[in-house]
């Protein structure tokens, strides 16, 4: 009788893994979870090895080892498993009652597709705000993310692989700014085709890919992080790709002059409400929580009022990228311990201003536009703020490991 307890709680703290790993947590915890729920149940022996893409669980007479295939993150099914792992504890369930709890967190239904249409738009929308461009820009830039996503839950997520849906929608946004400024729209095409193309950046796996080697789990962390190189690739493609259309169609490439900032949405009220709506409507993509948004909002905006103040004081870009990644996890997990939520949640959505999206559009547009020098020099900078963003979380996951009080909250 034991050993078949002992059984059906490594399975269930398998499946409880399971979820989480398919939904956007780290690694660590993955592992922590697995752990907790199979001593719970007085299986001590279980051991728990976690990939970024699979798991492998022994035990007394027990093993098992299951492929986890790369998909897109809902983050309201890692909040429930988060709070399954304290209730298993707390209010001591039983066997049953975990399996019941997880069947149903399983069968979620995800976030109804008009409002993840509406997140991508408004989120696209201030995002275009944020990086200089002008209320025109931005609302060619909701357009275009309404549509892309439109493109995305009716087509993409139904007939295509992740790959070809990302060129396709790389393609689709440029595409569809391209189209409004040569019909007068806007007023910078550069602005307007970066907030359109943000809803397509790999915001899960780029941020858990750092923390997964902030926490020492470097395969798994290179295994995400080269997920997310290869999405970004394949959004640069597809912007390539439109561009090389309109040339054919125009006799030339757009000439485009580097980035503008527009004077009134420059403004630190402007970009400070710009990041936070941007980052709550973007959050909805990920599936966090509706009773999160307005967390995920502050995390994003208080990060980007630390970046930008950091900046106007005189800091390079990585510099004060540093400075804002910083904030962005402080805030998180501060909201982590005071909401009792996965850190995870509000970090993924709250790091998003500061991800190198503006970077990914002049990289691919220097490329095709055959200005090589200027590709490179923007792509190292693209490189050297992802290595800020790192850097700032190593450095804050360090010395909060130090303190008990906030490194409950992973």
């Amino acid at each position: 009788m034991k050993e078949s307890q002992n059984h059906e709680a490594l399975e269930l703290a398998n499946e409880a893994g399971k979820i989480l790993l398919e939904n956007g947590a780290q690694i660590s915890r993955v592992e922590d979870t697995m752990q907790r729920i199979a001593r719970h149940y007085g299986a001590d022996n279980g051991n728990f090895f976690v990939l970024s893409n699979g798991i492998i669980a022994t035990g007394e007479g027990y093993s098992k080892a299951q492929y986890i295939p790369l998909r897109s993150a809902s983050l309201d099914k890692v909040v429930e498993v988060n709070q399954i792992s304290r209730d298993v504890a707390d209010k001591n369930l039983s066997l049953s009652q975990l399996r019941e709890r997880l069947t149903a967190i399983r069968n979620m239904k995800p976030k109804p597709k008009w409002e993840q249409i509406l997140g991508s738009a408004f989120g696209a929308g201030f995002f275009s705000m944020i990086f200089g461009g002008s209320l025109y820009d931005s609302l060619v830039s909701f357009i275009a993310g309404l549509l892309l996503y439109v493109f995305i839950v009716f087509v993409g997520n139904k007939y295509l692989s992740r790959i070809f849906v990302n060129i396709s929608g790389g393609f689709i946004a440029a595409a569809i700014c391209i189209l409004a400024y040569h019909l007068g729209a806007g007023d910078n095409l550069g602005n307007m085709i970066i907030g359109a193309i943000i809803p397509l950046v790999p915001g899960i796996p780029f941020t858990n890919g750092i923390r997964d080697i902030a926490n020492e789990d470097y395969l798994a962390g290179i295994t995400r992080l080269l997920d997310a190189f290869m999405i970004f690739l394949c959004i640069a493609l597809g912007v390539i790709f439109a561009f090389l259309v309109d040339g054919v169609i125009m006799d030339g490439i757009i000439p485009l002059n580097g980035m503008s900032t527009d004077a009134i949405t420059a403004k630190i009220w402007w970009q400070l409400a710009a990041a936070f709506f941007g980052t709550a409507a973007f959050s909805i993509l990920f599936g966090t929580p509706r009773k999160h948004y307005l967390y995920c909002g502050l995390a994003g905006a208080m990060g980007w009022l630390v970046y930008l103040s950091a900046f106007r004081l005189g800091c390079s870009p990585a510099e004060a990228t540093v400075f804002g990644a910083m904030a962005v996890l402080i805030v998180s997990r501060v909201f982590a311990v005071l909401r009792r939520c996965p850190v995870t949640v509000y970090l993924i959505c709250g790091i998003f201003p500061l991800v190198p999206g503006g970077g990914l559009f002049w990289t691919s547009y220097y490329l095709v536009a055959g200005q090589t020098h200027l590709a490179l020099s923007s792509g190292f900078l693209s490189i050297k703020i992802t290595v800020a963003i790192a850097f700032g979380i190593v450095l804050i996951e360090e010395i909060m490991r130090h303190l008990p009080y906030l490194s409950k909250s992973k």
